[in-house]
């Protein structure tokens, strides 16, 4: 029996938020969690597309990639694919979107109020101690898993110490069917060890496993 071909939206890699042309926040997610999942979904024939912050790393075959920056960019885009609102995805799927979002990227949670035309001088101001304002970015997750319907939503969370309770909150939080849970070990290794806890309570562990390995288990979630 053949299985139906699904449009997946993926997010890979960490956002920048820029202070300045030529500073900017960011995180140490390398984006490989992200890449494997976009390569296991089109391996398993579906159509994807690779939403990715700015990460040096080959586009699977099969995949179509989206290159983004801020947060605001991911958001945008996501919405575009998975949802199919106005923007620059939306050609890839049309206006009904995709059947299944895994949230993987590392969005940044703040950025700065402004962001400065020129290069930010701090010490030539003489000072010891400098300010940087920041307000907080939209939550891309909770903002497309309030619209997602009956549509599959995979969130991921980096957590330490009682990383499974904040979880389980993320996950009603942010209406998605299932959580990944991580620590920062998984952070540019080529192996991880994750949780996979799902909405209807049930926790699934995966120890030590390549990331392409976990990158399937969790491509097979929401298959009949």
């Amino acid at each position: 029996m053949s299985v139906a071909r699904r449009k997946v939206v993926v997010t890979a890699g960490p956002t920048r938020e820029h202070v300045d042309p030529v500073r900017y926040i960011s995180n140490e997610s390398s984006g490989r969690m992200g890449f494997e999942l976009a390569a296991a979904a089109a391996r398993a024939g579906d159509r994807v597309i690779l939403v990715a912050g700015p990460v040096h790393l080959e586009t699977p075959p099969g995949v179509t990639r989206v290159d983004v920056t801020s947060a605001r960019d991911m958001l945008a885009a996501v919405k575009a694919a998975f949802l199919g609102a106005e923007g620059r995805s939306r050609a890839h799927f049309g206006k009904t979107g995709a059947d299944a979002l895994f949230m993987a990227a590392a969005v940044g949670d703040w950025r700065p109020k402004r962001r400065r035309a020129g290069k930010w001088r701090a010490k030539d101001c003489g000072d010891e101690v400098a300010t940087l304002e920041l307000v907080r970015n939209p939550d891309i997750l909770a903002t497309v898993g309030a619209a997602k319907g009956d549509r599959l939503v995979v969130g991921f969370a980096l957590e330490t110490g009682d990383g499974v309770r904040r979880a389980r909150r993320k996950l009603v939080r942010k209406s998605a069917d299932h959580i990944v849970l991580n620590d920062p070990t998984a952070l540019g290794g080529a192996r991880t060890s994750v949780t996979v806890i799902g909405r209807d309570g049930g926790e699934v562990r995966l120890i030590n496993r390549t990331k392409r390995a976990v990158a399937e288990a969790l491509v097979a979630l929401g298959r009949p």
